[in-house]
């Protein structure tokens, strides 16, 4: 039988044919397939770690970025440094419309040290009691200059008074609401009572002194700040005083409540810790008692806090005052010094001429301040203050 050439391949090996061909075709193109998806799993790979080196980069701890925060104690020695602008002191007025009363209150139930927060910077608030000006205002320019963040201050002059401060002073804008001051009347504690419940309205302020417009530092920003908040105890002179100007000035009604034992005397020109403050402004007994019963020639203002500390919080007070005043020509007010009386000697003398008890350790070092020192003293101060190590720029 013959056969077309065209027929000589038979059906099932072309069959066979095909079927190969197509599994040639899958495996190229599953080969492709593999090929086509590793290529794009390296280049997702790559692309992901790109955008994950752009869009999120490694981090350094933020805490190696900033520096440490200031130490909260400073020994007189120790250099401060400038604090940062969210440091310093708001520049704002601090005038309101509360009453004495509602103004106690609400000082009363301020937060007490245990409260202040670790970083944060302390800070001393430095309270003016004065009739007016300060004349001496130029010296204290100098003393708290370059020194911004570690300070503030308070000053309560009569109400009717109205001074025109330039903005880049320090005393612009820190005058609180006051009522008028009559010398040896309960309207002296009041005044001292009034600036420390505003100064206790900061949480930074730890610590308080009070100032007359007659006082002058006696030694540098630095050397102050360290001593006052190195010290474990308030500064607050407190003792008895058995004479006519002391013992004899005591009132029978006062009893039972303040016994003649009880009575101490002191200056009113102390500095004293948080805790302290807010026990001062918190009293209502003791202070109504010396209102009432303490009337010239009993003098509240150099017997209430003295008594009331003595009473209720002995254990917080070194019973001495930083402020040294000149007492030995007596009468009912200290030495006033003019003009002549301003020699590097004196104010060395004043510095160094005593002693007493800093933290457990016998010290010369007894006074940060000084008064009463009269606006003449302005200049020849400001000659001798670069000589007793940093009062001035």
């Amino acid at each position: 039988m013959e056969h077309n050439p065209s027929q000589l391949v038979s059906k099932p090996f072309i069959g066979n044919l095909y079927g190969n061909i197509n599994r040639v075709y899958h495996l190229i193109f599953f080969i492709i397939g593999i090929s086509l998806g590793i290529v794009a799993t390296l280049c997702y790979n790559s692309l992901s770690l790109n955008l994950q080196a752009f869009l999120y980069p490694v981090m350094t701890p933020l805490t190696t970025l900033l520096p440490p925060p200031p130490p909260l104690t400073f020994s007189s020695s120790s250099l401060i440094t400038k604090s940062n602008s969210n440091s310093t002191e708001l520049r704002t007025s601090l005038m309101h419309n509360m009453t004495d009363q509602e103004l106690f209150l609400k000082a009363s139930m301020e937060s007490g040290i245990q409260d202040f927060p670790n970083k944060a910077i302390p800070k001393v608030a430095f309270m003016f009691l004065a009739k007016g000006a300060l004349p001496l205002a130029p010296l204290w320019e100098n003393f708290f200059k370059g020194h911004e963040g570690f300070y503030s201050i308070y000053l309560h002059q009569h109400p009717s008074f109205n001074e025109t401060l330039p903005k880049d002073s320090v005393f612009y804008g820190r005058k609180v609401p006051s009522q008028p001051v009559f010398w040896g009347t309960s309207s002296m504690i009041d005044a001292e009572k009034r600036l420390l419940s505003n100064a206790l309205m900061d949480l930074s302020n730890q610590r308080f002194v009070l100032l007359s417009e007659a006082c002058i530092p006696l030694f540098g920003f630095k050397t102050i700040y360290g001593y006052i908040m190195n010290s474990s105890l308030s500064f607050l002179g407190s003792f008895d005083d058995p004479t006519k100007a002391g013992r004899g000035r005591y009132n029978p009604k006062m009893r039972p409540v303040i016994n003649i034992t009880d009575w101490r005397k002191g200056s009113q020109w102390f500095e004293v810790d948080r805790e302290l403050a807010i026990h001062i402004v918190s009293d209502t007994k003791y202070y109504s008692i010396f209102r009432h019963y303490c009337l010239p020639p009993c003098y509240g203002d150099e017997h209430y806090f003295a008594t009331f500390v003595h009473m209720m919080y002995p254990e917080l007070n070194s019973n001495r005052s930083l402020t040294w005043v000149d007492w030995s020509r007596g009468g009912p007010h200290p030495r006033r010094y003019g003009r002549g009386d301003i020699t590097y000697e004196f104010l060395n003398q004043i510095r160094n001429g005593s002693t007493c008890v800093y933290n457990g350790n016998t010290t010369n070092i007894c006074f940060l301040f000084a008064r009463k020192f009269h606006p003449s003293t302005l200049k020849p101060l400001l000659r001798v203050s670069p000589l007793l190590h940093g009062i001035g720029p």
